[in-house]
């Protein structure tokens, strides 16, 4: 079952709601009990892991493998980090002058 986030117009109340996708929504706050209350639009709860997709894989029509993506950990590691800016108040950057 999901989980909405109401908030009432009136009062400002705010209520994380555990609701099957079948049951009306809610319109009584509970705190001041004004026909205000309402559904709020509130970010997805899911996070995505692991390594991902590529726009390369399963390109090939199917040969079964799939181009290598480009800028790999490899070649990340073999490039020279870039010097990082000066700043005027680091104590680092006032003995180099």
């Amino acid at each position: 079952m999901p989980i909405y986030a109401y908030k009432c117009g009136a009062c400002g109340h705010a209520k994380d709601v555990l609701q099957k996708i079948s049951d009306a929504p809610l319109t009584q706050c509970p705190a001041c009990g004004a026909e205000a209350f309402s559904k709020q639009i509130t970010a997805a709860g899911f996070q995505l892991k692991g390594s991902g997709w590529y726009v390369t894989d399963f390109r090939g029509g199917g040969s079964g493998s799939s181009a290598p993506a480009t800028g790999t950990k490899s070649e990340e590691a073999a490039a020279p980090a870039a010097a990082p800016a000066a700043c005027a108040s680091c104590p680092a950057a006032s003995k180099a002058d």
